[in-house]
């Protein structure tokens, strides 16, 4: 029996666009309302606005020392490194180092956080959460409580300044604010998942509405266009960014999984802390990488790879045709000795082996790096 998908609250809006709804994580979601490539491209070269109030909002508060106790012990980046205004990524572990999901987490205060996690897993995070509190500290998904779209690409941060009356060039990437906006406290982070400057916008539902079509119309002479999954996936390939249940499941460690980058060592340690150190000391035996096509085709998921002694090293975990640089990429898990740059891989494609390229460094140079 099939269950029923849940919409968000711009559904409706959605369908008056003219958008071509798909399932996705259990939501009905918009895949494109005028074109993959189109909107993809209007990101790179001027703005877009999605709807993502399909994620998971989750509040941490109590003691800073129970937080803190949670929060390390689950997690594999530094929590007590954090300060106030700060936006982290970072990933909750299950038992074993594998991912319940990747997340971000925001630092209110030393008694207050709020972990953003994806539409599909954050009641699997929330439930992980709970299952480890423990003194005065309390994890409450409130998910159904918040809105949340983002508006990314170069002429973001002036469509947002024009519609707020607000600077926010002192808004650094990977930080937030709050502020009031038609009578509510409104979260504002320079966040995104496309690899181009932009915010994360969290509001009530009814606010999120009137953000959505007030910012479409302020943007309209600045390139703003909404865009929908479709795009939203070539563009955060392009970024590498990985997606859970594609570069991210409950085997992978951060290290396998290419995030390697976020393992911290920490004392008191974090689940299977032995295992992910030793990835990260020692190299794990496979792991995620870039990989670029050489020869005509487009990568898909779950296509065989191949070294030039016709060896299986692995298999990719995403790709697609890449509308910035008119070539095919992708990301694939292969074994260690194959993941150095530039290494020659065979990817097999409809029966047929085509050459391709190990990608270690930056597909794209999106605005989002002059940030950092």
């Amino acid at each position: 029996m099939q269950l029923e998908l849940k919409q968000t609250p711009l559904y409706q809006i959605h369908k008056e666009l003219g958008a071509k709804m798909v399932p996705f994580g259990g939501w009905d979601m918009p895949v494109q309302y005028t074109g993959i490539i189109q909107e993809h491209s209007a990101t790179r070269t001027h703005a877009g606005l999605f709807d993502v109030s399909h994620m998971g909002e989750i509040f941490i508060t109590g003691s800073e020392a129970d937080i803190l106790s949670l929060l390390e012990k689950t997690t594999c980046n530094q929590i007590s490194s954090m300060y106030d205004g700060q936006v982290q990524y970072n990933a909750v572990l299950n038992e074993n180092g594998g991912l319940v999901d990747d997340i971000t987490v925001y630092r209110f205060s030393s008694t207050k956080y709020m972990i953003c996690s994806n539409a599909s897993n954050y009641p699997a995070v929330a439930a992980h959460l709970q299952k480890y509190v423990s003194g005065n500290c309390k994890v409450e998904d409130v998910s159904k409580d918040w809105h949340q779209i983002a508006l990314q690409g170069p002429n973001a941060n002036q469509i947002l300044e024009n519609y707020l009356g607000k600077d926010l060039k002192g808004l650094l990437y990977y930080h937030f604010i709050e502020l009031e906006l038609n009578g509510e406290t409104i979260i504002l982070s320079r966040t995104g998942y496309t690899g181009e400057d932009g915010f994360e916008i969290y509001t009530s539902h009814s606010l999120g509405l009137k953000l959505w079509n007030e910012l479409l119309v302020q943007g309209k002479d600045l390139g703003l266009v909404p865009v929908g999954l479709g795009a939203r996936d070539t563009l955060r390939l392009e970024a590498k960014y990985p997606l859970y249940g594609h570069e991210l499941n409950a085997e992978w460690s951060p290290v396998e999984s290419g995030i390697g980058f976020i393992v911290k060592e920490k004392n008191p340690p974090y689940f299977a802390y032995d295992r992910i150190q030793k990835d990260k000391k020692e190299n794990p035996k496979k792991k995620v990488v870039g990989i670029i096509l050489q020869e005509p085709g487009v990568l898909r998921e779950n296509f065989p790879v191949f070294s030039s002694d016709g060896k299986e090293i692995g298999k990719t975990t995403s790709g697609t045709h890449s509308p910035t640089r008119k070539e095919s990429l992708g990301l694939a898990m292969l074994d260690f000795e194959f993941t150095k740059n530039q290494t020659e891989v065979f990817v097999e494609i409809r029966g047929q082996k085509k050459k391709a390229k190990v990608e270690t460094g930056a597909f794209i140079k999106g605005s989002v790096r002059n940030q950092k």
